[in-house]
């Protein structure tokens, strides 16, 4: 599920990188990271150890390792793009060599695949004592191949890329097109580094770019040595992180289940106390209900006769009305919900036309009379607008009307 990717990956991890320089001294360097509340953060830093034990005392080994080598007994090569290296391209490497005999990161930017090698034997001694300081290595990676993911992170703006004694050659289109690797201090970062807006030790740029890669393994194609046994403890650890994942949800799913049955129950129960309540009132005020009811329908049917039209804001609608008067007409009568003449005489009895207003009045013409009736339709309480008539009095010598709105 792409919803739970983030919480299958690893959150917290430690990465070291171990240095060998020319005449075998070592250099050790290590920092940790952790993801929190969806950011990366740098944690504990350590620098220029030469011992194992060392970095046993001074990082929690309960947390997962990426061990990066460089330096003394790791080999680069640069060939052109391949997709991967197999027992072929590896003999076009090292003719002489047997494939079994090392292990092989592939590192490949656009046209051009870097291998990086290192013997078996040199690997698996550091791999164990590693692992006799209590340290779990999941990734083995070599170089300063790593470092890709987190250029974007660094301040560096310009093709070439040194530091720590690691040189990176690139185009134009920031591919990579060389790498040489000299002693640290023949080669060290011409500038402070950071990581976004924190500084960064040059000696912590490999190990902080291991660990960074570890976490984010589910998101990205890590760039690492092809090490069967660390592959399978690798998976084994993503495994286990979603099986702990999973268990957590259904645990989750169960408590919820259980609290909204709790929580129906609850409710089912004071809406039957409720109704037994409710039934028993109205049981018992049945017959002054129905009293009531009579009683209302009586003052309904009797608004009714009297013209009450649900209490419409008669005033409001008027003077809307008059506020579209054109200047030529002259408003002379208003009449809302007036009495219906012909219902009236046949009923023998009054009768009103409910939601009708009657507008009567002077314009010597038609034309601002119809223009003022097309302005009343416009409005979206008025349903029908219709001019009853018009008619020209010569002893006002104007024009009479009679407008008719629906509401």
């Amino acid at each position: 599920m792409p919803l739970l990717d983030s919480y299958y990956s690893i959150t917290q991890s430690t990465g070291i990188n171990v240095t060998i320089g020319r005449e075998g001294q070592l250099q050790l360097d290590g920092c940790q990271v952790l993801i929190k509340n969806n950011k990366l953060h740098l944690e504990k830093k350590i620098t220029a150890v030469s011992k194992t034990e060392d970095l046993g005392k001074r990082f929690d080994a309960t947390l997962p390792v990426a061990l990066n080598l460089c330096g003394k007994g790791v080999l680069y090569k640069q060939m052109p793009a391949v997709d991967d290296i197999g027992p072929e391209e590896f003999a076009a490497l090292l003719p002489r060599a047997e494939l079994t005999d090392f292990y092989v990161q592939h590192f490949r930017s656009a046209d051009s695949s870097f291998a990086a090698i290192i013997r078996r034997s040199e690997a698996d001694e550091w791999l164990s004592l590693l692992a006799k300081q209590g340290f779990r290595v999941l990734m083995l990676s070599l170089g300063p191949f790593p470092v890709q993911h987190i250029l974007p992170q660094l301040n560096i703006y310009n093709e070439e890329v040194v530091f720590n004694g690691h040189t990176i050659s690139r185009d134009v289109s920031l591919n990579w097109t060389g790498v040489r690797y000299q002693e640290p201090d023949l080669a060290p970062a011409a500038f402070p580094l950071k990581v976004e807006n924190e500084p960064i030790d040059q000696r912590l740029i490999i190990p902080y770019a291991s660990a960074f890669q570890l976490v984010m393994a589910t998101r990205l194609h890590p760039t690492r040595a092809v090490v069967p046994v660390l592959d399978i403890a690798f998976n084994q650890a993503v495994e286990m992180k979603k099986i702990r994942v999973k268990a957590f949800i259904v645990l989750l799913i169960f408590f919820i289940v259980l609290l909204c049955n709790f929580l129906a129950f609850s409710w089912l129960q004071r809406a039957n106390d409720t109704l037994s309540g409710q039934v028993s009132s109205s049981a018992q005020n049945n017959n002054q209900r129905q009293r009531m009811i009579t009683k209302i329908n009586k003052k309904e049917h009797l608004l009714r006769e009297l013209g009450w039209d649900e209490g419409g804001r008669k005033s409001v609608r008027i003077d809307e009305i008059a506020s579209l008067l054109p200047p030529e007409i002259t408003w002379q009568e208003v009449a809302v919900n007036p009495i219906d003449e012909r219902k009236s005489k046949d009923k023998h009895t009054l009768d009103f036309a409910d939601r009708h207003i009657v507008v009567k009045g002077i314009c010597p013409q038609i034309i601002p009379v119809n223009e003022w009736l097309a302005r009343i339709k416009s409005r979206k309480w008025v349903k029908d607008v219709q001019l009853e008539s018009y008619d020209y009095n010569n002893e006002l010598n104007t024009g009479v009307f009679t407008l008719i709105i629906t509401y």
